[in-house]
């Protein structure tokens, strides 16, 4: 009765130090965050919103969705979610005692005897977390979750930007295919207008020849359009998780550029940095690593556990439960790293620089976000304003286009100024559908820097895969032979 008081009080007072820890405790970093934006915008609180509809685009509106339910990458981190749960599971787990049963029969014979033997019991054992290396792989595992969260919210930023820009770029393509093949047909007709007066005498082979380069040159360049045209459609199917010839009808219906709405508000910095996602995976992984030296510097503490079996024996099945032989036994067991080569100390070490180095991974993180926000409003900015200059030259260019053909007609002006003005015209109008493909997509890629994202609740239970039976079974070889 002494020896069982005596480890009920070594039980109690390690429970009593279960509460301990060692290790840092994680405090979120200090980053220096300015209070505004280079650009000048005005530092105003904002909310979060689906800033892809401000295109006023139902065909966009629905790849976005198709995309969030059938991407694979959004896939992935979804299963990546279901592993960190798993593992935090795995971690609690460890936390409560570990119980076991088993049982035994043996026949055996000696000096002409037979006998049978029958044994069943119970065995059970508790490490007592007495420095928190459990407590901190629990911690670790809850940050682990948050982070895995964190890159999904990512994924789905970077998805929905990047069909929104594969989209426009489509959109783009189509419309400066259609823009290249007007252009060729209007310099077909002046070179049928040139070998009209070159029969008649007025004007020398060098102009027909010139006519026919200036079309054939403008032609030539609708094949490359067209394979761009089809790259950017398969990207698109590929996005939304489906083959890549998935969206071949949306090549042949065509559709305008979407217009830039108006630039979208920056809003507060730290608020912005709190709204990217990235940056909060990388926070939250750097609390991860803190929580992980807390788990190696445990490793060098004594731990207790506490183990206990109870038995019966009995010479028939029968008799196990009634007239059986019945042991137990019950004790704390202590052990102490005393010499490990410095194994244990390095660990630390590592755990300590691994933390350092998701620390310079979030200040990076920090640094980038803000660089991405203050580059989007400088070129979203800059290029309203080179679109506008555009829109003047194309406007000035189709004027002497215009006149320069009229004139050509009538004898008054050359045909050099006739193919100088169409070549002009051509691209001036093809630079401003560039600059309004540049604008949308700028628009798109400071939405994603100020993290914009899907604001829907998405599903992350659902396995990908359903797996059929599990249980023991026979399994068939590739030779039909059958295994256990």
């Amino acid at each position: 009765m002494a020896f069982i008081a005596t480890c009920l009080r070594c039980a109690a007072l390690a429970c009593l130090l279960a509460g301990c820890s060692v290790g840092p405790d994680y405090a979120a970093p200090a980053v220096a965050v300015p209070e505004g934006w280079r650009e000048g915008q005005a530092a105003r609180a904002t909310r979060p919103s689906e800033w892809w509809r401000s295109f006023r685009d139902p065909a966009l509106d629905r790849l976005i969705e198709t995309a969030i339910a059938g991407n694979l990458d959004v896939a992935q981190a979804k299963a990546r979610i279901r592993e960190a749960r798993a593992s935090q599971d795995q971690a609690v787990g460890a936390l409560f005692p570990q119980v076991g049963g088993g049982a035994s029969a043996t026949r055996s014979r000696a000096a002409q005897v037979t006998r049978n033997s029958f044994r069943g019991g119970f065995d059970a054992s508790w490490e007592i977390d007495l420095f928190g290396a459990r407590d901190r792989a629990v911690e670790a595992a809850e940050y682990g979750v948050d982070a895995a969260f964190d890159d999904l919210d990512t994924v789905m930023l970077t998805l929905v930007g990047d069909v929104a820009a594969t989209y426009v770029e489509a959109r783009g393509l189509q419309a400066r295919i259609a823009l290249a093949r007007r252009t060729a047909r209007l310099q077909r007709e002046t070179e049928a207008l040139t070998r009209t007066r070159f029969q008649a005498g007025d004007v020398s082979a060098i102009d027909t020849a010139r006519a026919t380069a200036q079309a054939a040159g403008t032609e030539a360049q609708i094949p490359t359009l067209e394979a761009a045209l089809a790259q950017s459609l398969h990207r698109l199917a590929v996005l939304t998780g489906r083959p890549p010839a998935a969206m071949a009808g949306l090549g042949g219906a065509g559709g305008a550029i979407p217009a830039a709405p108006a630039p979208p508000r920056a809003g507060i910095p730290a608020q912005v940095l709190l709204r990217r996602p990235d940056v909060r995976a990388a926070e939250r992984r750097l609390a991860q690593a803190t929580a992980r030296i807390g788990q190696a510097e445990a490793a060098r503490y004594p731990s207790v556990s506490l183990t206990g079996t109870i038995s019966t024996s009995a010479l028939k099945l029968g008799d196990l439960a009634r007239n059986s032989a019945i042991g137990w036994s019950f004790g704390p067991t202590l052990s102490v790293p005393i010499f490990n080569g410095g194994e244990l100390a390095a660990a630390v070490d590592a755990a300590r620089a691994r933390r350092d180095q998701s620390d310079g991974a979030f200040r990076l993180a920090v640094l980038g976000a803000l660089q991405d926000v203050e580059d989007g409003l400088v070129a979203l900015r800059q290029e309203r304003v080179r679109l506008a200059r555009l829109g003047e030259v194309a406007r000035a260019s189709a004027e002497a286009a215009r006149l320069s053909r009229a004139l050509y007609g009538s004898g008054g002006a050359s045909f050099l100024d006739v193919l100088d003005a169409q070549r002009t015209l051509y691209s001036a109008e093809e630079s401003v559908l560039q600059s309004r493909i540049a604008l949308a997509t700028g628009f798109i890629a400071l939405n994603k820097a100020l993290g914009g994202g899907w604001l829907r609740p998405v599903d992350v239970s659902t396995t990908a895969v359903v797996d059929g039976q599990t249980g023991p079974r026979l399994r068939i070889t590739p030779e039909g032979r059958s295994r256990p």
